[in-house]
This record gives structure tokens, sequence and C-alpha cells, in this order.
């Protein structure tokens, strides 16, 4: 395909395709996808080899969430029975993010459910990455508290932090339709504070909640302009008690075109799959590596995924290799400059749970259980 050379020599060049080129491979047929990825796993390998960054995240902070965004389980008014606990110690941060790392894990994400953190919040944060960086040399440590205020970025640079997330999750178009307890300018915003403390910037977006082609299409493209080192692609997991909880629209072919035009959109960015790989992707899971160079390892903040074991598995029987601490995996150029929907229920009773539709693979979603808040071993 013509479209797909022209896209390939964009990738290397690191050259922004058009919006007509990004949409062309969302609407690419089933009969072209290997090719689209094919294409897609040039431009990885141009910028990444045949690396894969292992990430491990621990949910220091689960449920309770005051925001109302609709995919998520931890949601005000959510109903899906996840765990709920409230600040775990830094020292049970630490083992739990020991487990990741002895895994292979080479960034840790320390992620905590709300707004946004209190200043005695980021004193807390803050003790827990010194615990992990103390007693786990050459981590990276990411955290994701939500909204950051004046001087928040760099206390947290100061007590060790590597990167700070916080994702854009859909176009600015649909931000009101997923969310409205606080705005997409926010967001911008918050990745900004990170960018100006030096801090290196994580954002990404969620597919699958009832988006169009046009949506997805302007959300890369704002992260593209928004330039953080690493977009995480979500795939919503439609829990039960949840106002997208009927939101199951995904194909593992269409994962793939999303993850390929990502690639073509960030060539040179550490594209990370996340959420709902196991979910959507299912056995097609191997092909997804040749357009990331990112996953995370074993579980997710409210739901369980692929065993850790397997994730290696995968990663080697698929001919790549895990990342080693050693290794920068930003390109050259990158690392030079860088530091490492729906409907709302925020007034009124919980939304009674919605029913899936025919089809959906409601088994594959499973409420984590194990790990960080218990007293179960984590799956890494």
């Amino acid at each position: 395909m013509d479209l797909l050379n022209t896209l390939v020599e964009k990738g290397l060049r690191r050259e922004l395709p058009t919006r007509e080129e990004a949409l062309a491979v969302l609407a690419s047929s089933d009969d072209e996808l290997l090719d689209v990825v094919a294409a897609a796993g040039r431009v990885r390998r141009e910028w990444f080899g045949r690396r894969v960054k292992l990430n491990y995240l621990v949910n220091l902070k689960s449920g309770l969430c005051p925001e109302d965004c609709s995919y998520c389980s931890q949601r005000l008014g959510s109903t899906a029975e996840i765990l709920k606990y409230t600040w775990l110690k830094p020292d049970d941060a630490s083992r739990a993010a020991a487990a990741g790392v002895a895994g292979g894990a080479k960034r840790v994400c320390l992620v905590a459910s709300g707004r946004g953190p209190t200043d005695r919040d980021v004193d807390r944060v803050s003790r827990t990455i010194e615990a992990i960086k103390e007693q786990n040399e050459g981590v990276e440590v990411c955290a994701c508290l939500g909204l950051l205020s004046q001087g928040q970025a760099e206390r947290l640079r100061d007590a060790g932090a590597d990167a700070y997330n916080h994702n854009l999750n859909t176009s600015e178009g649909t931000y009101g339709d997923i969310t409205t307890t606080h705005t997409y300018a926010d967001r911008v915003d918050t990745v900004h504070r990170a960018q100006a403390a030096g801090l290196s910037a994580c954002s990404g977006l969620i597919a699958g909640m009832g988006e169009k082609d046009e949506d997805l299409v302007d959300v890369v493209f704002s992260l593209r302009e928004l330039d953080p080192d690493s977009v995480p692609v979500n795939f919503l997991i439609p829990f039960e008690g949840t106002p997208l909880a009927k939101e199951w629209n995904l194909t593992p072919q269409r994962c793939l075109r999303i993850l390929a035009m990502v690639r073509f959109v960030c060539p040179d960015v550490e594209v990370r799959l996340a959420g709902g790989r196991e979910v959507h992707l299912r056995s097609l899971q191997p092909l997804a590596l040749h357009l990331v160079n990112s996953i995370f390892l074993g579980d997710y903040l409210t739901s369980e995924g692929q065993a850790g074991r397997a994730d290696l598995d995968m990663i080697a029987d698929a001919g790549f290799e895990v990342e080693g601490a050693g290794t920068t995996t930003l390109p050259e150029h990158r690392a030079a400059g860088g530091c490492g929907g729906g409907a709302v229920c925020a007034d009124g009773p919980p939304s009674a749970p919605a029913e899936a539709p025919a089809g959906a693979r409601t088994d594959l979603v499973t409420v984590r259980r194990r790990g960080a808040g218990t007293d179960v071993a984590p799956n890494a």
C-alpha cells in the first residue's frame, strides 16, 4: 500500500502524518491488518529495536474517588466490587514494588485514587519513593496521583520520582461526556507542571469508550503536541457497576489498528500497551509487541492481568527481549532532553449495574484480589 510506505517513511523521519492518513489506518480492512502491523513494526524497530520495557503498578490507595470518570471502577458512585483501602504504608508499598522488580520490571508506577494529592499526601508518597529507591537500585519510579498543585511536581522530583503520569484519556471535544468533575484543560495543565519540574511526562488514552475514529485521532494528535516521553494505550475494561459497562465494542483487530496509528503518530515515543490488553487483544497480544515497546507486568489497579511468567514467555516466544535496567529506553535525541464518558451519577444514587451485550467477554474481567492492599502474594 502506498499509504503504508508513506507512513513508514514519515515515521523514520519523525514526521507527523496527516489526519487523513491516521484515519485511514483506523479504517483499514482486516485483510490489510498484517500489512499495517508490519509497517508500524518497521517504525517501532527503528527507534526501539526488539526491546520491551516492563512496568509494574502499585495501587497505593484504592477506591472511594470523588471524581466521576465514567470508565473507572474507583469512581464516585461505582458499585464495582473492587478492593477498597486507604494509603499503603511506605514499607508495604516498597515490598509490593519489589515483587514487580524481581519479575523484571524496570519502572514502578505508584498510583492513588482521588482528584489530586494534598501536601500531606505528597509527603507520604515521597517517603514511599525514597523507600523503593533505597531497596531497589536503579529502578525508575513514576507517580500517578491526579491533578497537581503548584510546587508538588518539584517535591516529587526531589524525592526521587523520575516520571509523572496523567492521561488525557479522550479527545477534548468528547471529554465532557466522560467526566464532569474536572476538565480536559486541568489534565493538560498537570502534564505541563510535571514537564516544567523536570519529570518525564507520561500521558496516554483509553480506547473503546464509544468514541469515533476522529476522536481517537484528535487525542493522539494532542498527545503528539504535548510531547510526553511515554504514551500508555488503555483499552476500556467495562466493569459491572460503572456507566460504561455496556461498551464492548473493541475487537482484537481494531486494537491493533489503534496501536499502529499511535505508533505512526508518535514514532519515537515509548508506546505502552496498558490496561485491557488481555480482555480485548486476547490471543493476538504477541502481535501488539510489534507496535509497542512497553507493557505492564502482571496485574492492574483493580483488575487482574495475566500471570507475569506468561508475559515473559510471550515476549520471548515473539522474538523480543526484556529491556535491561542499564539500557536507556528512549532514543538518544529524546533521552538527552528528558529525565529518564457516558452517564454520571455525581448527585444521585449509584447506577444499577448495566447488562453487557450478547457476546461480551465479561468472563475476562477479573477484579483484583491479590497484591497491594491484601495478604495474598502479587502476580509478578
